[in-house]
């Protein structure tokens, strides 16, 4: 649409045409204009010249009646244009005719409606009237001030409008006569017009601003006419400025709102209500300041800076956060303030801290996001800086100071940095977080290093303890407690001494270093009683260890020889009795230096005889079951016995049991030892020898078989002794031996014969195998003769059952 081409704005019918209007202010520039705009409306009886004057006036290009199609309704409703070559922007609006014989007498709702409408929206009303009507009580103009006046009445607190009157078709009578006609009758009119109780003592002047002004006609005094119009076009040059024909802007809608408004104002007139022009301007500012604000959310929104920004945001922290966030911000309230500038005080402002509002909102995601950043980076700085301290060996609380100290003053450098000058939020909520993070943090870290120290400390105690303490109990003296607990102690004091030297960097109070070293020494306690029941639980086993330690050396520690010298029944009492202290020193725990009666009692009762176990076959025990059938030792606590009365007798007995074979092995030992080392004849060939004289044995030497008969009965006489042991059964007596020799000789000499058959049949059969006879017939023999090495070595536990069992079956 071109500039000059005018736009209907309200049809002969009464229709807004709010796209017609929107598209006028966009395409002549009017929405930019702000304030700096005029609206100058012309009104007057139908066919007086009014698009004439205006097209003329202003440059505009409105519908001029046609005199030779006779005097009509040229215009219909209200049209406006931009008057060109004017400055400022000016508008022209031409308002439908009064009195015209289209709409009739009885139709002039129109006309006061349109009159209304310029009232509100003009800053320059012209009222065009024929020059030959003033001073006429029935001429044209008395209607249309009538209607001016009457509507002015329906404007709640109206501002002063500028109205112009131009007299046309001036006659002879000059103008200085004319004007007092003129204003004469605007005052009857005036002082005719109903008013309401408010303005009825109200004069004229403070709802106009009249002037008036005579052109020639147009048709007989064309060139005329056109110069003084040119002359009333210069008035209109700047008519905003003070002084100007629109110089009271008192209630003046900006620019950007003027289609808003006029829509409204049209929508209330047409609703036949009163106009609050001041109410009115409040309600434009308040929708076209929250349109203005909604639109530079939108863009917010979508802005390429801001959404470079929240991505960045949302990968970790950026450097000037809130310098950027803020200059985005800035520019869109910058935009907002220009477009918004002439729009009421209050509003305006309420509706720029709203926009301010929802924008801080719509970023307030990204400012906590990067605070959480900021959080996360100075968390782990912290962690790392405090484990690089650590390593360095510096204290731990001077560490944790220092971490923290530098890691709030970056998060505090971090915070100010993304600070956003529209905002007052309250970020203290952040660094607290961050504050307790940290706390906890060095709460869990010290806690880790204290328990790491304690337990290399308990770790030390514990190597430094276990094996010593293993060993002295091993040992088994009358000391033995004694040097454990010079041993607690001194070992004790060297880790309590270690470990407050390595507190001090923690700078824990006393009450706290106290617990712990009093934890420590419960510790290096637990592990010497720990083990005191460890070694209680194998006592058997180091009782017949130091048996067998004993019994089996010499006091140079040199395996014993069973010559046939050896006192055993010595040796055996002095093995029990120190086997019987191993018991008693793991009787109990002693390390509170209480004196105790265990040892005496345990020699007095089962070394003494009280408690033995006889050798007869029916091994029936006689003991007294005094002290030791108790559970509990007299002045030691329950918490300190390893090995109750009761268990010790039971020991005993098992021990004894155990040993034994140890011993008669030993006997055996030395016996066989003493008959392989004796050099003459037995007793029975020197009575031979004696008896048959040297003639017999001549005889003997002669004939070789008597020999052999003598040498197979002594290989015979060898086996049955070997085989029914005849010395182990006179052990038990004459009697015994030969009664039980007697039973067992027919059924062990049928055995013999038995073996000799198998075997001589064994020899004639075609085989690959070693005869086996004399290996069975001597086995017992050989097994005699190494019974003595066996003893004389430190035997375990394993062999020592062993042989116990296998003595049982020979019995």
């Amino acid at each position: 649409m071109a500039e000059d081409c005018p736009t209907q704005l309200i049809d002969g019918n009464g229709q807004f045409n709010v796209e017609g209007l929107e598209n006028f202010t966009r395409t002549t520039g009017f929405i930019n204009c702000g304030l700096s705009y005029a609206v100058v409306a012309v009104m007057g009886p139908q066919s007086s010249g009014k698009s004439t004057l205006l097209n003329h006036l202003f440059h505009t290009n409105f519908r001029e009646m046609d005199a030779y199609k006779g005097r009509s309704q040229t215009t219909k409703g209200i049209w406006i244009a931009k008057c060109l070559g004017i400055e400022p922007f000016t508008v022209a609006v031409d308002l439908e005719g009064t009195d015209g014989r289209e709409r009739g007498e009885e139709d002039t709702a129109f006309e006061k409606q349109s009159a209304l409408f310029a009232l509100a929206v003009a800053d320059i009303v012209l009222i065009n009237m024929w020059c030959h009507d003033i001073g006429r009580e029935q001429a044209a103009n008395k209607p249309l001030l009538k209607t001016v006046f009457q509507v002015m009445m329906r404007l709640f607190s109206p501002r002063k409008t500028k109205l112009l009157f131009v007299i046309r078709d001036k006659t002879k009578t000059p103008l200085e006569y004319l004007e007092p006609i003129l204003r004469e009758d605007i005052q009857k009119i005036w002082d005719a017009v109903p008013k309401p109780e408010l303005h009825k003592n109200t004069p004229l002047r403070e709802f106009f601003n009249v002037e008036v002004t005579a052109l020639s006609s147009y048709e007989e005094k064309e060139m005329q006419f056109k110069e003084q119009v040119a002359e009333l076009r210069q008035r209109f040059f700047h008519s905003i400025s003070p002084g100007g024909l629109a110089g009271d802007r008192r209630g003046v809608i900006p620019a950007s709102g003027f289609s808003f408004s006029a829509q409204q104002i049209w929508k209330v007139i047409k609703e036949n209500k009163d106009l609050d022009l001041p109410a009115h301007k409040v309600m434009v500012a308040t929708i076209r300041c929250e349109e203005i604000a909604n639109e530079k959310l939108k863009h917010l929104a979508f802005d390429e800076a801001w959404l470079s920004l929240e991505e960045a945001v949302q990968a970790g922290t950026v450097s000037g956060f809130g310098k950027k966030l803020s200059s985005i911000l800035e520019t869109y309230v910058a935009e907002y303030d220009m477009e918004a500038i002439y729009f009421d005080d209050g509003v305006r402002n309420a509706k720029r801290q709203h926009l301010i509002t929802k924008a801080l909102d719509f970023v307030y995601p990204a400012y906590t996001t990067l605070l959480g950043h900021l959080r996360s980076r100075g968390f782990e700085n912290f962690k790392t800086r405090l484990e690089q301290l650590l390593n360095r060996g510096e204290g731990f609380a001077a560490s944790v100071r220092s971490c923290r100290q530098s890691c709030m003053l970056e998060f505090d450098r971090g915070c100010t940095d993304a600070a956003i000058r529209q905002a007052s939020w309250d970020a203290s909520k952040v660094p607290e977080k961050l504050i307790r993070d940290i706390d906890a943090h060095a709460s869990s870290v010290r806690s880790a290093k204290l328990s790491e120290i304690i337990a290399k400390h308990e770790e030390r105690l514990s190597a430094a303890l276990t094996e010593p303490v293993g060993s002295l109990l091993e040992a088994g003296g009358s000391d033995t407690w004694a040097s454990i607990r010079r041993l607690l102690h001194r070992e004790t004091e060297n880790a309590v001494s270690a470990f407050s030297a390595s507190m001090v960097g923690f700078e824990l109070d006393d009450s706290t270093i106290d617990r712990m070293v009093q934890s420590l020494r419960t510790h290096a306690r637990n592990v010497v009683e720990r083990k005191a029941r460890e070694e209680a639980g194998n006592v058997l086993i180091r009782m017949k260890e130091r048996f067998l330690t004993i019994f089996s050396h010499d006091n140079d520690s040199m395996p014993r020889l069973w010559t046939g010298n050896e006192d055993i029944r010595a040796i055996t009492r002095n093995a029990r009795n120190a086997s019987l202290r191993l018991l008693s020193v793991m009787a109990a725990i002693r390390l509170d230096e209480r004196p105790d009666k265990i040892e005496n009692l345990l020699i007095s009762l089962l070394m003494d005889g009280s408690i033995a176990v006889q050798s007869s076959q029916d091994r029936s025990i006689r003991t007294h079951t005094g002290p030791l059938a108790s559970s509990t030792w007299e002045e030691v606590s329950p918490k300190d016995t390893l090995i109750t009365p009761v268990q010790c007798k039971s020991l005993w007995r098992q021990f004894q049991t155990e040993t034994e074979y140890t011993v008669t092995q030993a006997i055996a030992a030395q016996e066989a030892h003493r008959q392989s080392n004796n050099w003459l004849p037995p007793p029975w060939a020197i009575a031979a020898m004696l008896i048959l004289g040297f003639n017999e044995f001549m005889m003997l030497l002669k004939n070789p078989l008597y020999l052999l008969v003598l040498f197979v009965a002594y290989l015979l006489s060898k086996a049955l002794w070997v085989q029914m042991d005849i010395a182990g059964e006179f052990r038990h007596g004459p009697l015994a031996g030969l009664l039980s020799i007697s039973s067992r000789f027919l059924p062990t000499v049928m055995n013999l014969l038995r073996r000799l058959a198998e075997e001589a049949q064994g020899q004639g059969r075609p085989t690959n195998e070693a005869p086996t006879a004399p290996q069975s017939l001597f086995s017992p023999s050989f097994k005699s003769q190494s019974q003595p090495q066996k003893v004389s070595s430190t035997t375990p536990e394993s062999s020592v059952s062993s042989n116990l069992s296998s003595g049982d079956d020979g019995e």
